[in-house]
């Protein structure tokens, strides 16, 4: 069975929210490495955001089955983004057979968007 799931957002509101709120919001949503590898710029952090979303729709989670942090936005040797999962996550995951799960980014310089598709044993 494959699942999507999509999330569009504007990057001035996650820059506002970061002026607004900074290492805590920051803390709150995203895990040190994709602290790290932002390193505060609200495009990046805007796409794995939207990530984030989009992989909560495509669970069929909403935002109150997994956390924030139990989503994280990796890279893949090639530099391909990719989606490591944790926690609440991963277990919503393994109760699906999710066999596989792939990610696409973009942003422009007001919109940030993912896209990503779950391939599981069943619709869990």
């Amino acid at each position: 069975m494959l699942t999507t799931g999509v999330d569009i957002i504007e990057i001035d509101r996650v820059r506002q929210v970061l002026e607004r709120y900074g290492q805590r919001f920051l803390n709150r949503v995203f895990t040190p490495g994709e602290i790290a590898y932002c390193r505060g710029r609200a495009p990046n952090l805007a796409a794995r955001f939207a990530a984030k979303e989009a992989t909560m729709k495509a669970l069929g989670t909403g935002i109150r089955g997994v956390g924030w942090k139990d989503i994280e936005v990796v890279r893949h040797e090639s530099g391909a983004p990719a989606i490591k999962l944790h926690q609440r996550g991963e277990t919503r995951a393994q109760r699906r057979g999710v066999q596989e799960i792939s990610l696409s980014l973009s942003h422009s310089r007001e919109y940030a968007v993912a896209f990503v598709v779950i391939r599981s044993e069943s619709p869990g």
